[in-house]
């Protein structure tokens, strides 16, 4: 069985097919509307001590505040996309810009961490009507020769756009206030608003099968009880009561959702059997993987910025930049190189890229080096977590049928955040192992107290360090050291994950087969480069 066919759009309205001005304009404002999403997304990671104070909450409330956002959004992509292709794009993206906008406003004025709570949880329903709807505009809307350039564009900013938007939420916190890193996410809306009114077409999806209720309930349950044990696994322990009963229910919901799918096959709200295709399980598995190294390489870097190199979190950000335009730019060049050399092989040579990338940063990194040794790790990572995402994206949404691109987009969109918070929970776990392992050897000499405070993290230890009198400059040496060592495991593996991504693509990737370089009118190539 194959749906890999073009997605021809399905308009309503009576409207023809849009020209090329047209195309530009409804791909920069799909654009806008992701951004404003995934600004949301990391926009809060730099204000936790502020949001902390203000409200005076516990690290765990704060930590709340940011996560829940993430798990509203995994919960709710797969029905609302769904939900999306039947009801109409348009409407489903007009509805959840409103509330995604008139969320934002309430957390930036919110009195209370209750009510943060809830604006965080209204964000993160109205991001999941509009993720998978920008994709789904763009399959629907595009036609077939001009779809992979537009595509590019949209895995740019998905892939580049959260490390974007915490350089601006960075410099908001620093020049402003942290309630500033609101204004950013709402005036983005109220332009991708007033755009999808004046210029989206709308186009929806009829089906001859009730939609599948059960299957988006289950499908909820387990995305909720799977992100929830990496998200609070670390924090909580992975033998909590809490993490065990939350994996159970994760995995009875995943099965439950496996045979409720393949029992109601055409009538599904996602056809697992499609996953024996090689597009759809190898553009999953990608960017499951390439979204989680991305994500661990974030929780290994701002530390090692921050405590080991002394750095604000506003040039600790901008130290990440690299990484974020080399991954923008290679994401709008992959189309090009895949139209020469077919998607697998566009794929495997951005996988082989990242894992060089790993293993340099693994290789070279040093205290004394401080940036510059990581850097061209940075450069090469971004440039090949670009050209593998865009492939993976078309192969997902071009595996499902034309009435199910709603579902295609919030399937790759979920495959996403599965791998951030995998990705946080391995790396992160791995590198604050290989720390206190390192650590533990180069202690003794320090007070017993300092020494405790100094194991449970490299920030802990640069905070302890000046009451330790004349031992300060022992424990610093010994915590920086150590991170970089944990530092090293962690980058070792995922150099050994992405070989083993590397192998899998290059025999069960998606059909090598180039096709047609869009021409030099191509409006997603004006958008990328303008």
């Amino acid at each position: 069985m194959s749906t890999n066919q073009p997605v021809p759009a399905t308009q309503t309205g009576g409207r023809g097919a849009p020209d090329a001005r047209q195309l530009r304009t409804i791909l920069t404002t799909v654009s806008i509307a992701l951004m404003a999403v995934i600004a949301s997304v990391t926009g809060l990671n730099v204000a936790q001590t502020h949001m902390a104070v203000e409200f005076a909450a516990s690290q765990s409330t704060v930590l709340w505040i940011i996560n829940i956002y993430t798990l509203a959004l995994a919960a709710l992509l797969l029905p609302l996309g769904a939900l999306g292709d039947r009801l109409g794009r348009k409407p489903m993206l007009i509805a959840g810009l409103s509330v995604f906008g008139m969320a934002t406003v309430v957390a930036g004025l919110a009195p209370t961490a209750e009510v943060m709570l809830a604006a965080r949880v209204a964000s993160g329903i109205g991001a999941a009507m509009i993720m998978p709807i920008t994709l789904a505009v763009i399959t629907s809307t595009f036609p077939q020769e001009q779809r992979g350039k537009a595509i590019g564009v949209w895995t740019g900013i998905a892939g580049g756009g959260g490390i974007l938007g915490m350089f601006l939420s960075a410099l908001l916190v620093d020049v402003a206030d942290w309630r500033w890193l609101f204004v950013l996410p709402a005036v983005l809306v109220l332009v991708a608003l007033a755009m999808t009114v004046k210029s989206v077409p709308n186009s929806r999806e009829t089906s001859a099968h009730r939609f599948d209720t059960v299957g988006a309930l289950v499908s909820s349950f387990a995305a909720v009880g799977l992100i929830f044990v990496l998200q609070e696994g670390p924090e909580r322990g992975w033998t909590a009561p809490e993490t065990l009963i939350s994996l159970t229910v994760g995995l009875i919901a995943t099965i439950g959702f496996v045979a409720w799918e393949l029992h109601r096959r055409d009538a599904s709200l996602l056809d697992v059997r499609l996953f024996r295709e090689r597009g759809l399980s190898g553009g999953s598995v990608t960017l499951l993987v390439v979204f989680g190294v991305q994500a661990g390489i974030g929780v290994v870097l701002f530390p090692f910025f921050q405590a080991v190199l002394g750095w604000s979190g506003l040039l600790s950000t901008v130290a990440m930049m690299p990484m974020a335009l080399a991954m923008m730019t290679a994401s709008g060049l992959a189309p090009k190189l895949a139209a020469g050399i077919g998607a697998r092989s566009t794929m495997v040579v951005g996988i082989a890229l990242a894992g060089v990338g790993m293993a340099l940063m693994a290789l070279f990194v040093s205290v004394s080096g401080g940036y510059l040794s990581v850097l061209p790790g940075l450069l090469a990572m971004g440039v090949g977590m670009g050209l593998s995402m865009t492939p993976s994206t078309e192969a997902i949404t071009a595996s499902l049928p034309r009435e199910k691109q709603g579902v295609a987009s919030a399937l790759n969109d979920v495959t996403r955040e599965f791998g951030t918070a995998l990705g946080v929970a391995l790396l992160g776990a791995l590198v604050s192992a290989g720390y206190r392992n390192a650590i533990d050897d180069k202690l003794h000499a320090i007070p017993q107290g300092a020494a405790d405070t100094a194991r449970e993290g490299v920030a802990n230890a640069v905070a302890v360090a000046g009451s330790t009198g004349p031992h300060a400059p022992d424990v610093l040496h010994a915590a920086q050291q150590s991170f970089v060592d944990g530092w090293q495991q962690a980058m070792w593996a995922g150099s050994v994950i992405m070989g083993v991504l590397f192998i899998y693509i290059g025999l069960r990737g998606p059909k090598n087969t180039p096709s047609a370089v869009a021409d030099e009118t191509d409006p997603a190539e004006a958008v990328s480069a303008g």
